[in-house]
């Protein structure tokens, strides 16, 4: 047991922390503390030694300098069973510390602020209280760290069982706790700095190691399966348009595979300006759609394929109106609806399916440029893939047009609105248009025809005037061939292939309109 005899406090947050200091005096524990703290402390009527009292030296620099001192290291680091190390301690005349209490200061609070000045968050990068918290919990065998004020009730009840100490177990649980609090500090800021590197300056985008730092935001039921155990964890300080930052209105727990597929729904929808309804199963769309009205779209994104979209996911770029809710209401079955806020009529008209999540992400072009910096990663065994995320976007002037047939102002539009959505499909990818509406997709197929026939099969007959958009380029004439049976009038594709000539010669001779984009879209 660690008998708590002496306690040095300095926090930033000080919630809990009058009850928490009365409680060590009622035990008889000596505190020593610096600044602010120290006054908040003798506020409430508690003795407290001041640290410069015990360094014989007064704070510095703003204050930058207070705790960096032998006297309050050495009473930290020194290991009681060691008798060289208690000669030294009585030599110099150390003080042990038996308790250390800090948080640190505000660092991710400040840079949260997309306005916050570089010196302001350098001005709160914490040096002491990281130096303190490392020191206790290196020597955790004799001395108690708290980073957590959510901890000060059960250190307080186990001194109480104990008779003013604490367990060794105890004491190396909240050690472990204070250097995952250390990373997690240490990666917000080289976060931030990283993003004050000049472009072009080495390690700005891919450093040599890599540190990554989130907080679980909650344990999940289970995972892909209910076999697995999983949980969902949220990378502090992310400025970006995401599920974690997201408000549920109402409904059951998020899934494992919810959240997957309301990220998947949310990158589709924010694609486009036009009212867009996006419905998402297993992680790929089953439909699509633009429309004059929020209501609109969602239609014609459910009769792109009703069936499938039983259980599924609906991502709206509009606020949810009275109209769209009755839509989604008298839909077979829906398990959530993400959208950027809803009318108070469609709140009411939602809680007629409790069950239904209800996920609020607010301003939906609120993030700007901020996903052009965004990387992705793909856990491998053994290892993690990190790229930058697919942000690339074209316009009509980089298309070529590389049939004789050129294609109408209508068919543009379409073949524009196809390629958009087949970024977001599995690849192979294949998406049949028509107008402004998926009727077709063909998706994670091993051969990109097995994709075009799926895509044919699954616009049951509604190909008239319809367009259709590949991730990469074909291989083979073969999908063209499948194409012009099918009726489709113009292709999008990205070209590349050593059989472009003969890729292009069938689409001239079954007269369909052939445009590369010169980029692929594979989604993995």
């Amino acid at each position: 047991m660690v008998k708590i005899k002496r306690a040095l406090i300095s926090v930033s947050d000080k919630t809990g922390l009058d009850k928490f200091v009365k409680k060590l005096n009622d035990y008889g524990v000596e505190i020593i503390s610096t600044g602010g703290t120290a006054k908040y402390i003798q506020d409430l009527g508690i003795s407290v030694k001041l640290v410069s009292d015990i360094t014989d030296s007064p704070e510095m620099l703003d204050g930058r300098v207070k705790t960096l001192h032998p006297k309050i290291h050495g009473g930290l680091l020194a290991v009681r069973e060691n008798s060289r190390h208690m000669k030294e301690v009585e030599k110099f005349n150390i003080k042990l510390i038996d308790m250390v209490c800090v948080n640190l200061y505000p660092f991710e609070n400040v840079v949260s602020n997309p306005e916050v000045e570089t010196d302001t968050a350098i001005e709160n990068i914490d040096i002491g209280g990281p130096s303190m918290l490392r020191s206790a919990a290196k020597n955790s065998k004799n001395v108690a760290v708290i980073c957590n004020p959510a901890r000060y009730q059960e250190i307080v009840d186990e001194m109480s069982a104990n008779n003013g100490s604490i367990s060794r177990q105890t004491c190396f649980c909240l050690a472990v706790e204070v250097f995952m609090r250390t990373q997690e500090y240490d990666n917000a800021i080289a976060a931030f700095l990283k993003t004050k590197l000049k472009k072009g300056q080495p390690d700005n985008e891919f450093p040599e190691t890599l540190s990554l730092s989130f907080k679980k935001v909650q344990t999940l039921r289970y995972g892909e399966n209910p076999h697995q155990k999983a949980a969902f964890y949220k990378e502090p300080g992310a400025k970006t348009l995401s599920i974690a930052n997201a408000t549920q209105l109402q409904g059951k727990d998020l899934s494992f595979n919810n959240i997957l597929d309301l990220d998947a729904a949310i990158n589709i929808i924010k694609d486009f300006k036009d009212p867009a309804a996006s419905i998402i199963k297993h992680n790929n769309p089953c439909g699509v759609a633009l429309g004059n009205t929020l209501a609109e779209a969602y239609s014609d994104a459910l009769a792109a394929d009703p069936m499938s979209a039983f259980g599924s996911i609906v991502g709206l770029n509009r606020c949810v109106d009275q109209d769209t809710a009755a839509k989604i209401i008298d839909a077979d079955f829906v398990e959530c609806v993400v959208a950027p806020g809803f009318s108070s009529e469609a709140v009411e008209m939602f809680k007629k399916k409790k069950n239904l999540r209800v996920m609020d992400i607010g301003n939906l072009y609120g993030f700007p440029g901020i996903a052009d910096k965004e990387l992705d990663y793909k856990r491998v065994r053994g290892g993690l893939l990190v790229e930058d995320k697919d942000t690339m976007v074209i316009s009509e002037k980089d298309l070529k047009v590389v049939t004789a047939k050129k294609p109408s102002k209508e068919q543009m539009a379409s073949l524009m609105f196809a390629w958009t959505v087949v970024k977001h499909v599995k690849s192979n990818a294949v998406v049949i248009a028509q107008g402004r509406k998926t009727v077709g997709i063909g998706a994670g197929q091993m051969s990109r025809i097995d994709s075009v026939i799926i895509a044919i099969r699954k616009a049951q007959g509604m190909l008239k005037n319809s367009v259709l958009a590949s991730d990469a380029f074909f291989p083979k004439a073969d999908s063209i061939e499948q194409s012009h049976q099918a009726g489709i009038e113009a292709i999008i594709q990205p070209g590349g292939s050593i059989r472009d000539d003969e890729v292009i010669k069938a689409a001239e001779k079954a007269g369909i309109i052939m445009v590369l984009t010169g980029i692929r879209h594979f989604k993995h």
